[in-house]
């Protein structure tokens, strides 16, 4: 039952446009409000994202009513509280707020209050002659079926995965290796039953696209009104001696059984571990296992780790932390083979590099990049993959040459209007992109001739520091311009292109990638020059009118 609760300090709802204000609720314990203006009118709602819990008075607020997370770029409706961008499923509450008695009180129940979320009703029995068929079980799946049950889609829905198990949090497996499904899953077996989403563990072997039929490796078939495609990426194994799954103790990391053999292999930690790559999956599984106090080597080709996306002034300020953890890095190095354990010949020992060092190993873990799963569709004559393996797409997803059809996440290769884009194609592998493409078909079903809303890719990585980043470098950068203090470690990185700049990383520095974003959005980043003279990115006004 809704009651008034009294807002701790606040005399009046006297807030500036674009102000945010976190204050404390009356008689309720850790009960906290956020109080924001925008278009000339207060709102309060809940004051953590619903994601991992960032304090949104620290986020974004946009002059059209957007409230975005300062960590991971989750974006919330003010008016609403709804989602607009991933990584957040539930929305925030919204609260109503009024002035009474020289104070400011706002009406909910403290149940409410203090879930500092509200929970969509996606329960659903279909009624629809309508049925959507997702493949695949990860980030891309979860956006898109969120989407289209939060969006009041009323058909059935079925998502079969090889996998077996609910969508997790596949970013906790690198970074903390989590191997627990329950902790791991965004949501419980219990809500994908009461929204009615049958979760069929199941692998698609071939597509009938002009019947509307999906055959599968168990030998039934599926028939879909629309078809969702989200197989997501396959792990490559080195094609070298001992590192192409031929010896035991050498793993891929990508699943929650991936990860809970990795652990079984590790043991009670102290073991001598060597990661192949040095890229975000190596660099945070060896961050992780050297903060289990093991001893971990990092071998790169690259000078500097991440180079190729992250540059060789912000790759150092990555290998160094990680080295202030225990990991030691052999870069500008290639691997040559991996040779069996003198006391169990099934098993590795050593990493062998084509320089002659020889690194001891436990345990090898390979992090040498995916390809796009789509070997259920390589001998199709309805569809022409790209030469790495991945779909073309328009800018909503939807696959070329098919009606009904989409493709999300690491299969899809489709139009970047972002910053350096220009509509060019890219395939980018990030989890909050495949979530968000997952929810831009979801909204394209739920609203048939809707235009497709362009998104900015977001994401994080846990390397010692929290890093944050927005943009896309797909296309290419020739500078980097840095500012802050990178050994603390606190600093912004601007990858430009020219004079423009096309992606933002930073550590210690929030908001300025959600910042970044919003600008990013607006065709208002300030230009590499204007950084260089010292240019503040907080300290510019966020314009009304979105461009991209």
């Amino acid at each position: 039952m809704a009651q008034e609760f009294k807002l701790k300090g606040v005399t009046s709802l006297n807030l500036k446009n674009g102000e945010k204000k976190e204050v404390e609720v009356e008689g309720v314990e850790g009960g906290k409000v956020l109080l924001l203006k925008t278009q000339d009118r207060v709102h309060a709602t809940s004051a953590n994202c619903t994601h991992y819990g960032a304090p949104l008075a620290k986020g974004i607020l946009t002059p059209d009513g957007r409230l975005t997370c300062p960590w991971h770029g989750a974006c919330f409706k003010v008016s609403t509280g709804d989602v607009e961008d991933a990584p957040a499923l539930d929305p925030i509450s919204k609260y109503d707020v009024f002035e009474k008695d020289g104070a400011v009180y706002i009406r909910t129940d403290e149940d409410t209050l203090k879930a500092n979320r509200r929970t969509l009703n996606v329960k659903c029995s279909p009624v629809s002659n309508e049925h959507i068929l997702v493949i695949g079980g990860g980030s891309g799946t979860l956006g898109a079926v969120e989407g289209l049950r939060g969006g009041g889609y009323q058909g059935k829905i079925t998502v079969i995965s090889k996998e077996g198990y609910q969508p997790i949090d596949r970013t906790k497996l690198s970074k903390a290796l989590l191997a627990d499904v329950s902790k791991a899953a965004w949501r419980q077996k219990d809500w994908y039953k009461d929204a009615s989403i049958d979760i069929i563990e199941d692998e698609a072997k071939s597509v009938d696209f002009s019947g509307k039929k999906v055959s599968s490796k168990s030998g039934k078939t599926y028939e879909y009104s629309k078809l969702v495609l989200a197989t997501g990426g396959t792990p490559r194994w080195l094609p070298l001696e001992g590192l192409k799954g031929d010896l035991g103790n050498v793993f891929l990391l990508r699943t929650l059984p991936d990860a809970q053999n990795i652990l079984k292999a590790v043991g009670d930690n102290g073991k001598k571990i060597v990661v192949v790559g040095s890229s975000f999956i190596g660099m945070e599984v060896g961050n992780c296992l050297a903060s289990m106090k093991n001893n971990v080597n990092i071998i790169g080709m690259e000078e500097e780790p991440m180079e190729r996306v992250m540059g060789k002034k912000v790759g150092k300020i990555f290998r160094g932390l990680l080295e202030k953890n225990g990991v030691k890095f052999k870069m500008g190095a290639s691997v040559d083979k991996a040779t069996p354990s003198k006391s169990d010949s099934s098993k590795v020992g050593a990493v062998h590099l084509k320089d002659g060092t020889a690194l001891e190993a436990d345990v090898v873990i390979e992090g040498v990049g995916v390809s796009p799963a789509t070997e259920y569709l390589k001998d199709n004559p309805s569809v022409t993959l790209e030469k790495d393996g991945s779909l073309r797409t328009d800018e909503s997803f939807a696959v070329e040459g098919l009606k009904d059809v989409y493709a999300i996440g690491d299969i899809a290769t489709y139009p970047y209007h972002g910053p350096g884009g220009n509509g060019l194609p890219v395939r980018i592998e990030h989890w909050n992109v495949a979530q968000n493409a997952g929810r831009s078909v979801a909204n394209s079903i739920n609203n048939p001739g809707s235009k497709p809303k362009p998104f900015i890719p977001v994401f994080w990585s846990a390397l010692g520091s929290q890093l944050r980043y927005c943009g896309n470098t797909m296309n290419g950068y020739d500078d980097v311009v840095l500012q802050g203090k990178p050994e603390e470690p606190s600093f912004v990185a601007y990858y430009t292109s020219g004079e423009e700049v096309v992606a933002v990383a930073s550590m210690q520095k929030d908001p300025y990638m959600t910042q970044s974003a919003e600008l990013m959005r607006r065709k208002k980043m300030p230009s590499k020059s204007e950084l260089q003279k010292g240019v503040d990115i907080l300290e510019i006004s966020l314009p009304n009118e979105v461009k991209m």
